[in-house]
């Protein structure tokens, strides 16, 4: 058995609702792996919140969470993670972008659900969970069998890129990142290596691009660029920009695909299996 990946949510920056956003999505990233007879999850945008109805209906009260970071459109839909209340779950947090700025992923989360921001704090999550910090670099085995890679990504405040390896396949989750022109992110380039399938931080497009250095993003041109000296197989163009509707991307995935053939646009409720 390899890796199913699922997409719950797929934007960036902050959740879409309108008409023209409907096509390709507007939840904030959340990913769901599935190997070695497991489902995890990587990142808690707000479409974790579904996810986490789809993880009651199915029985899945065994969850590990990795984040890339804590910027709010990766764990804004964490308060509203059903698993997470309910006292016959387990869920394990795992973050590797906070040691070195002093703090801690529980704290971060536990921040975000304080009054006056939120109703409801952390306390009040009756599932039995628990919280892990390590530096992103570690490699470490998620439960027998899948085995996770990391490195640290080019982000304002840090952000953790994953490699998840089970039976013979590898998906790598590399968002959010900024690419320097010219140069080639040796951290990037390793995670990828001959990967199945890369899931990378397209949210500009080259014309976008230069007027948004320093914000942190890259683009789908360098994202292939990256696969393709890597002899990865696949491209997942992620993380869209809330300015960009369902015929912006459109027009975005003829491009894609027209460049190369292992390109694809995600969206939102897309599976891929790799047996």
């Amino acid at each position: 058995m390899g890796i199913r990946i699922k997409f719950w949510g797929v934007r960036g920056s902050i959740a879409c609702s309108s008409p023209e956003h409907v096509s390709y999505g507007g939840n904030t990233s959340c990913i769901e792996i599935a190997a070695g007879g497991r489902r995890f999850v990587l990142d808690a945008g707000t479409g974790i919140r579904q996810l986490g109805q789809s993880f009651a209906r199915d029985g899945v009260n065994d969850i590990d969470l990795l984040l890339t970071h804590t910027h709010w459109d990766h764990i804004n839909g964490f308060p509203f993670f059903g698993p997470a209340y309910n006292p016959s779950c387990t869920v394990r947090i795992r973050a590797g972008h906070l040691l070195k700025m002093g703090t801690n992923i529980r704290g971060v989360l536990a921040q975000q659900m304080h009054s006056p921001m939120f109703p409801v704090p952390l306390e009040a999550m009756r599932a039995k969970i628990s919280f892990e910090d390590f530096h992103a670099g570690d490699t470490f085995e998620l439960y027998p069998g899948v085995n996770i890679r990391t490195a640290p990504l080019n982000h304002p405040n840090g952000a953790t890129g994953y490699r998840i390896e089970h039976g013979g396949r590898a998906v790598t989750y590399i968002t959010d990142t900024e690419h320097v022109p010219g140069q080639d992110d040796a951290n990037v380039l390793k995670l990828i290596h001959k990967a199945d399938l890369v899931v990378y931080d397209s949210t500009y497009t080259e014309a976008e691009f230069p007027s948004r250095i320093g914000w942190g993003h890259s683009t789908w041109n360098e994202g292939l660029r990256l696969c393709q000296m890597a002899g990865a197989k696949k491209l997942a163009i992620f993380h869209h920009d809330p300015d960009h509707n369902d015929d912006f991307m459109d027009r975005f995935a003829e491009e894609a695909s027209r460049a190369w053939d292992g390109a694809f646009v995600s969206r939102e409720g897309m599976e891929i299996d790799f047996a």
